[in-house]
């Protein structure tokens, strides 16, 4: 019995107990964790397809903006770029515009844009009358530097930014009111506002500077952001970014709630959030959309794979000078400005048309076709006997322009009466671009209505007459509109085509119209102009919604096991939509194959693949596809609900070009790549392993005190974490996951009664839907159909937990061995008991006087990080000491010490990525020569309980047994922090250091034991020293 009992005891406090449940456990974790980063990092990647840009940069600095304009003036600087052998006068001429680089970025990141935007406007703007007279003139690039600051950790830099950007405004305005320093015509407007366009956390700090004091009124009305996260902070360690977060974000959202435009304050603001998409490994590119934000009349999320020419996906610093996206931005922001009105900008609506125009791929349900707005403008004679007008019903196909032989020839399609059953669309697509009025290439495309013959408007009333009626004596005038204003530019696929983004080959060209936008149109006019035989085909039909678009109603537990086949018939429209409505999550990836179909007359184009979500405007394309990996960012963890809901039918889309003329059927198949998915969890969910670790740590030392209050044996922390994983971790994640789906039930309950709020006439006042804070709690997932990542994550973050107690244990090891080899005296005397040199134990006035001087340091210059990080250090030199106690001297008191101080050291460990971020701010600011008081986290009760545990635990002092009911309080105390961890640790993990900060407070009290404190404790304690303070030996 004895001898069963020692065995226990021997294994209790052994530091390096392993269970063989811990080490199957442990290497589970592994397995899994390894398969998750190996999916990251080789499936389902997207394409790169940037092309570098080229530019000579100059740069003038305005040492003139300083501290009489604002109390920055020391730390940041305001620049003015200019292209070299360009425009080289730095004198401001045209539309300022001011670029926000983020998180520890450069002012030279404003460089491609700039440039581009040089010498775009030398090379083709300045060369247009049309442009001139409507207001476009230079864009003056104007770029911060802010020393490469780190925004993305600290709140309060974000806000001192944000402060020192308005400033900047103000001056830059004001160089427009200043002659010697201004090169506008004086019969122009001085400009009011500034086009501002942000890189990552710089797009965040663009909406801050609205909310400020200092925002001078409407002085901002154009906000364009490059991956910049709106939705949530990236991290959550700095409790000072997570409320800026919300202020800001409520801010936005209660502005465009409400019901009047006069009420408010952003009502002029157009915001585009252009999104890098799942090369992005930086920020989530979920987190870039507005859709919770911002109503679409003011504003959407587009990924750089939709803009057309773009085609491409890009990573994170790759969207500043990527050269395909930045020309697109250039030819935009040229869109949108206008020098004739003082804010530089079209109005609102006007310039959400021309973004609309320059970054969605048309293919939208709001991009607005320009035919119904314009007037007849080409009157087009045809022969009476013309015998090409195409049979209704029938498709137009012309495998080869130029087959009449130097002379156009019109082809007519008539359009569908209105009314007609399964309201139809037309669509047409070829690989020859659209001529527009007066160009003479190979192929127009007019919509035409019949003209009556009057003799003597036609040169009236028409800009363009196309006369094809030859010799012939009779003859049909028709009064038609152009429609290449209104083409989709699609990436050409052919069977040479390898990427969309590939410039080798001619885009194709693609019409698609509502029948109800051909109201007064009788005929389609397609006008072959090539003068000679050519490669050039057109496709055209009407076609019903039934046969061009297909509903799945389809589960993902029913895709998951059987995946999706589809027969496409042989005769099918040339355009099929494919839509999936329960494939909406951003976790998951799927793979697409599309079998071969055979031609017999030879193909015209090969199949081309669109994906597409509604939620934010994603699409991908696949050219010449036969496999394709699909991955999208529609819901995705942790994301606020949007702003109005789009209704159901909201999930992944695909649509599908294929050649009419193959005649054969064909075989499309869908299936979710199951590994492909893992890789996704990555990027939504690596700040779970800073929170729920936190979750295993405080459940092993819940047990650990349980025993010790019942045993006197503090048991190691690996043997208490050998038996939680036997006990406790099992039910907390069981109980987690049914949480979860709960949760998961809540949120379909809430989305239903938001709905009906919302269709009930409840836009008054918008803050109601975001009320529901169920997106925020554990892995913030509102599908139950994801109830198995609670135990995943779980199994990972317990491996992670045992491996870094086994990391912390090897390097004790280690720095005990160099420890004892160079302090080789023995820290036990004869009798076992510890010798006065164990723990270097100072008089009571110099532990006080250094822990004063200590807070006083936080009080004012250090924040609390800073000396959170000297305590973990401290805490490793009082474990290593400890340790050394128990090789020279097993005694239990010693082995208790040692295991409670290593739980401590562990419990720190878990907390300390939770600082350092900001001291890593910090730092930087030292590094910089910014020498002002670091403006937050001087809190002193911050860090003072964790000051007095460490300075008592560095005294060898061993935490008193409490035996009587308070013991509960320990065992509370560590469930609340699990609890936390667990459900609110990923969003707001700054208040897990609090909570451990509470607990060292309980911890600090139990070492003083208050509730038995006495005379004669007090005297006992005050003998172990003399009155000078020199060091006495401890039992």
């Amino acid at each position: 019995m004895v001898e069963c009992h020692g065995r226990r005891r021997s294994r209790l406090r052994n530091p390096w107990a392993c269970s063989l449940l811990t080490l199957i456990t442990t290497l589970a974790a592994f397995c899994v964790l390894f398969l998750m980063l190996q999916s990251f990092m080789t499936r389902q990647l997207d394409p790169k397809g940037c092309e570098m840009s080229y530019m000579r940069p100059a740069f003038a600095r305005f040492s003139d903006f300083d501290t009489e304009h604002t109390r920055f003036a020391s730390k940041y600087s305001l620049y003015l770029y200019r292209e070299g052998g360009i425009d080289e006068d730095i004198r401001v001429k045209g539309v300022p515009v001011l670029f926000i680089p983020g998180n520890a970025g450069s002012y030279k990141q404003v460089r491609p844009l700039a440039a581009e935007a040089a010498y775009h406007y030398h090379n083709v703007i300045q060369h247009d009358i049309g442009a001139s007279r409507a207001g476009k003139r230079p864009l003056d690039f104007f770029s911060v530097d802010f020393n490469e600051d780190i925004t993305a950790f600290h709140g309060q830099t974000l806000l001192d930014q944000a402060e020192y950007l308005n400033d900047a405004i103000s001056f830059i305005l004001s160089l427009y009111h200043t002659p010697s320093r201004c090169l506008r015509d004086s019969d122009l407007p001085d400009p009011s506002s500034v086009i501002i366009v942000g890189h990552s956390m710089g797009g965040i700090v663009a909406r801050t500077m609205l909310t400020m004091p200092n925002y001078q009124s409407n002085s901002i009305n154009t906000i364009v952001t490059l991956s910049a996260p709106h939705a949530r902070p990236p991290v959550s360690f700095d409790g000072d970014i997570v409320r800026t977060y919300k202020e800001v974000n409520d801010y936005w959202r209660h502005a465009y709630s409400q019901k009047w435009a006069i009420d408010n304050p952003l009502w002029h603001v157009t915001l585009i959030s252009i999104a890098g998409g799942g090369l992005d490994t930086v920020v989530p590119s979920d987190y870039a959309s507005l859709a919770s934000l911002v109503p679409e009349t003011h504003g959407f999320t587009v990924f750089t794979a939709s803009i057309p020419n773009v085609w491409t996906g890009m990573d994170h610093l790759a969207i500043t000078w990527c050269d395909q996206v930045r020309k697109s931005i250039v030819r935009a922001l040229y869109d949108v400005i206008d020098v004739s009105r003082p804010t530089q900008t079209l109005p609102r609506a006007e310039r959400m048309r021309g973004f609309k125009r320059w970054f969605l791929t048309g293919l939208e349900d709001i991009s607005e076709k320009t035919l119904p707005h314009k007037e007849p403008k080409t009157l087009l004679t045809l022969e009476d006997n013309s015998n090409a007008i195409v049979p209704q019903g029938e498709k137009l196909i012309l495998r080869s322009l130029g087959q009449a032989q130097r002379k156009p020839k019109a082809y007519l399609l008539p359009v569908p009466p209105q009314g007609a059953p399964e309201g139809r669309k037309f669509t047409l697509l070829s690989n020859e671009r659209l001529d527009s009025p007066g160009e003479y290439g190979k192929l127009e495309v007019l919509f035409c209505s019949v003209f009556p013959l009057q003799a003597g408007q036609s040169a009236a009333l028409f800009s363009m007459n196309m006369d094809l009626s030859g010799d012939s004596s009779g003859s049909t005038r028709l009064a038609c509109k152009n429609a290449a204003d209104d083409v989709i530019t699609l990436p050409a696929s052919t069977r040479h085509s390898s990427q969309p983004f590939k410039t080798d080959e001619q885009p194709f060209s693609y019409l698609q119209y509502d029948l109800e936008d051909l109201a007064e149109h009788q005929f389609v006019a397609v006008v072959d102009k090539a003068g000679e035989h050519s490669t050039g085909w057109v496709v055209a039909d009407f076609n019903a919604p039934s046969q061009s678009v297909i509903d799945i109603n389809m589960g993902l537990q029913r895709l998951l096991t059987t995946g999706l086949s589809i027969r496409l018939p042989a005769r099918r429209p040339m355009v099929l939509d494919i839509k999936l409505s329960a494939l909406h999550s951003s976790l998951l990836a799927y793979k697409f194959h599309i079998g071969k179909q055979t031609c017999d007359m030879g193909e015209l184009f090969a199949p081309l693949l669109r994906q597409y979500i509604t939620e934010v405007y994603e699409s991908k394309f696949f050219v010449n596809v036969k496999d394709a990996n699909i991955n999208l960012h529609g819901i995705a963890p942790y994301m606020p609900p949007p702003f109005l809901a789009k209704g159901s039918g909201n999930g992944l889309s695909l649509q599908i070009w294929t050649d009419p003329t193959c005649d054969s059927a064909m075989d499309i198949s869908l299936k979710i790549d199951v590994l492909g998915s893992m890789g996704k969890l990555w990027m939504r969910y690596r700040l779970v392993f800073a929170a729920f670790p936190l979750l295993v740590v405080a459940l092993v030392l819940r047990q650990q005190f349980r025993v010790y209050d019942e045993t006197a044996i503090f048991m190691s922390f690996s043997e208490g974490f050998n038996e939680c994983l036997r006990s406790s971790l099992p039910f907390a994640f069981a109980a987690l996951t049914f949480l979860s789906i709960s949760l998961a039930g809540a949120h379909h309950r809430t989305s239903k009664s938001a709905q009906h709020w919302l269709f009930s006439g409840g836009m008054g006042n918008a803050s109601n839907p975001f009320g529901n804070t169920n997106h925020e709690l554990l892995l913030g997932s509102d599908d139950a159909f994801f109830w198995f990542l609670v135990p995943l994550f779980g199994l990972m973050c317990v491996g992670t937990c045992a491996v870094v107690n086994y990391i912390a244990l090897c390097l004790t090891y280690a720095l005990t061995m160099l420890y004892s080899a160079i302090h080789s005296t023995s820290l036990r005397s004869e009798d076992g008991r510890r010798t006065p040199t164990t723990f270097a134990v100072t008089s009571t006035r110099q532990r006080v006087i250094t822990t004063c001087i200590l807070l006083s340091l936080v009080s004012t210059v250090i924040p609390y990080h800073f000396a959170y990080m000297v305590l973990c250090i401290v805490q490793i030199a009082t474990c290593v000491r400890g340790y050394k106690l128990v090789r020279d001297s097993p005694l239990d008191t010693n082995y208790n010490f040692y295991n409670y101080a290593h739980s401590i050291l562990i419990l720190m460990i878990w907390i300390l990525p939770i600082n350092l971020p900001v001291l890593v701010v910090w730092i930087r600011n030292l590094a910089v020569h910014w020498l002002t008081p670091f403006s937050s986290h001087h809190n002193i009760l911050s860090i003072m309980p964790f000051i007095l545990l460490v300075e008592t635990l560095s005294t060898g002092r061993m935490i008193p047994r409490v035996q009587s009911r308070f013991r509960l309080f320990t065992s509370l105390f560590l469930f609340a922090i699990a609890g936390y961890a667990a459900i609110y640790g990923v969003t707001y993990a700054y208040v897990l250091h609090q909570l451990a900060n509470i607990l060292c407070v309980w911890f600090v009290a139990i070492h003083f034991d208050f509730s038995s404190l006495s005379v004669q404790r007090l005297s006992t304690m005050l003998e172990t020293m003399d009155p000078d303070g020199s060091v006495k030996k401890r039992p």
